[in-house]
């Protein structure tokens, strides 16, 4: 069995991987190359079924991926104070 010191090492441990997680999860890196990423998918996609400017097209998704994620914070605050009573 760890001892007391062990066991509170794996936690401290756990602890920075799960906050890493949370910063990644959060960060506007991450939701700047989601964005990329879509619009890159987004475009050849277009691109392949011959739409018309499929690169200008493919920005729409992209723009509105990066608008619902940064008023989500704000959607979650009005709902937990509407909705989400205890």
């Amino acid at each position: 069995m760890p001892t007391i010191e062990e066991r509170l090492e794996l936690i401290e441990e756990r602890n920075r991987r799960v906050e890493g997680d949370k910063a990644w999860e959060i960060s506007r890196t991450r939701l700047f190359l989601l964005a990329f990423f879509i619009y890159l998918v987004t475009g050849f996609y277009l691109w392949i079924t011959e739409v018309s400017e499929p690169w200008i097209n493919a920005s729409g998704a992209a723009v509105g991926f990066v608008i619902g994620t940064l008023t989500m914070p704000f959607l979650k605050r009005i709902w937990i104070r509407r909705f989400y009573k205890k």
